[in-house]
């Protein structure tokens, strides 16, 4: 049974939670742990367990999570915060994300300086650069047609773990000696970005020291096992790694618009606002073309001046782009540049079967298990809901039970719903198809953290096509 003590702290945790009262302002629970007080609960025998629990739970989910709802029925991106306003002000799951170097057994070699990472060896001789996602817990719900996703550091009843993971600070680099998907700041040969033609080198065209291009999803996720042998813990950027990063950022601003201007300055409650820009998506496909195919040419490394944190970094075009005076804003979220925008990404571990026909349907297949991700079926993958049919700008995404960021329903605008565009494309036959994630240098307002793409099958490679490193480990 329940302690006399016990039964009062949660009388008087109700109250407050009725009457939006703070537990300061009551004496006898002043300090009480609304979330230890709930666990202690649940070791309990007795006819008043459940009561109390489920009187407990409503108060311990709003004082211990934050989160957002938005309605699916409403064409405004901006969100509504829900859960905690001090853990909305404190960000406390945000604010643990943070760079570091890890060696290829998964081990961090040290972290990086929050304030500025250029003082780093970022190379690979120490390792590589990743962005350290700590464990949170996270829970999704419809009621209707409003949709909440909360977060909180702690196992609260309900909710999902999320394990600490590594992705890379950076779109992936390729060390061509060992053939093994990297994240460095390098500008020597053996990093060489795109294609890797070295007749580029020393021209502005130069692929040194960008991303690597031209390679297909299979040989991505090869490349990115070859750091170690037998294992699938690094693995090139996945779906869940996608998701995990694009609701981070969602709670964080609440807004499903990724590309609302960037604002440094908190709201006058002490929220962050705005989004992170345009990105790297406002150049012109032609000019592009004519100055380098097309490929990756936003340096890695370029924001790490701002370290663990948010912002933009300017990047002004080379003349022979052919546009005096362009400049493109390189976006960071919490130590991840170019999140979105710049080059297309290949993500893993999201298998599309696209039928053919008017009465088709495209079913969406997922994976938590790296160690099933395949290019050929579906074995070991969940049917998650059902793609959009046709392109156009998001307006329904399939959410359900894991937050499913794959379009649902198209027919939203560049600053409705989810701002983001959706591009398929029926075939003759039953087709698996991989899904690309945020856009290109060209994409405009297209682009964003929900853009994607699944018109094409997992061989294709492309110049404007990459991906990111990711380690998540075996316990994961």
């Amino acid at each position: 049974m329940l302690t006399d003590e016990q039964e009062e702290k949660i009388a008087q945790i109700i109250e407050a939670f009725e009457n939006g009262k703070r537990l300061s302002d009551l004496p006898n629970v002043s300090g009480t742990n609304p979330y230890k007080l709930y666990c202690e609960v649940l070791d309990e025998d007795g006819e008043s367990k459940k009561a109390a629990l489920a009187s407990l739970l409503p108060y311990v989910e709003e004082q211990s999570s934050y989160g957002v709802e938005f309605d699916t029925s409403v064409s405004s991106p901006t969100c509504t915060r829900v859960g905690s306003s001090d853990l909305h002000k404190t960000l406390p799951v945000q604010k643990r994300i943070r760079g570091c170097l890890l060696n290829d057994n998964g081990e961090v070699v040290e972290y990086l300086d929050p304030r500025d990472w250029t003082g780093h060896v970022r190379d690979g001789s120490r390792g590589q650069v990743m962005v350290e996602i700590p464990l949170h817990y996270r829970k999704f719900t419809t009621d209707g047609t409003k949709l909440t996703v909360r977060i909180s550091e702690l196992p609260l009843p309900g909710y999902e773990q999320v394990p600490m993971q590594y992705v890379s600070a950076y779109e992936a680099s390729v060390d061509r000696t060992n053939l093994k998907l990297a994240s460095v700041v390098n500008v020597t040969a053996q990093y060489r970005g795109g294609n890797n033609n070295e007749e580029y080198d020393g021209t502005y065209r130069s692929f040194l020291g960008r991303p690597a291009t031209s390679i297909n999803r299979t040989n991505f996720r090869s490349y990115a096992r070859k750091r170690k042998s037998g294992s699938t813990e690094w693995n090139c950027m996945t779906y869940d790694m996608q998701k995990t990063i694009y609701w981070l950022f969602v709670i964080e601003f609440a807004t499903l618009n990724s590309q609302a201007a960037y604002n440094a300055s908190p709201t006058a409650e002490g929220y962050r606002q705005g989004g992170l820009g345009d990105g790297v998506t406002t150049l012109n496909y032609e000019k592009w073309t004519t100055f380098n195919r097309n490929y990756p040419f936003i340096p890695c490394g370029i924001t790490d001046s701002l370290g663990n944190r948010t912002g933009i970094v300017e990047y002004s075009m080379p003349t022979e782009y052919g546009e005096t005076g362009k400049k493109v804003s390189v976006p960071r979220y919490r130590g991840i540049e170019n999140p979105f925008g710049h080059i297309w990404q290949w993500t893993d571990g999201i298998n599309v079967q696209i039928e053919p026909g008017d009465d088709g349907l495209s079913k969406v297949f997922v994976c938590h298990d790296p160690s099933k991700f395949n290019d050929t079926n579906y074995d070991g993958y969940s049917h998650v809901g059902n793609e959009a049919r046709t392109e156009g700008y998001v307006k329904e995404v399939i959410f359900g039970e894991g937050g499913e960021i794959m379009p649902k329903l198209v027919g939203g605008g560049s600053t409705t719903y989810f701002c983001d565009y959706h591009y398929t494309n029926i075939p003759m036959s039953v087709t698996l198809r991989g899904v690309l994630f945020g856009g290109s240098a060209s994409d405009g307002a297209s682009a964003g953290f929900a853009f994607a793409a699944s018109h094409y099958a997992p061989s294709i490679s492309s110049a404007l096509i990459g991906s990111r490193l990711c380690f998540i480990p075996k316990n994961a």
